[in-house]
């Protein structure tokens, strides 16, 4: 990947750049192989971006997905297992959006 693209921790620099292939790419450094339950929830936080111009934590996250995708996914366990680690930091790295704010 180029890395002029990303900054030192691996969020995309530009999220106008982002394509599924790039993260594809992005997932795959992570050791995650993307499925369409992956695609749902890196769609639905991208339309969040665009609404509300942040990447969200991962309370907010979780509420938002209830609302967009249904309560069965968005439960942290659930979210979780796709999106090992912190899910927020990793679901916006993947889609291409900035680190979430608070967290660490």
């Amino acid at each position: 990947m180029n890395a002029g693209l990303f900054d030192k921790e691996g969020y995309l620099r530009d999220h106008t750049m982002w394509n599924e292939v790039l993260a594809e790419q992005i997932a795959s450094t992570d050791g995650i192989s993307l499925t369409a339950e992956h695609w749902e929830i890196l769609h639905a936080i991208r339309r969040f971006y665009a609404q509300y111009e942040l990447s969200p934590a991962t309370r907010p996250l979780l509420k938002y997905l209830g609302r967009e995708l249904g309560e069965e996914k968005s439960g942290s366990i659930y979210v979780m297992q796709l999106f090992p680690g912190t899910p927020a930091k990793t679901i916006a790295k993947i889609a291409g959006l900035p680190k979430p704010a608070n967290c660490i």
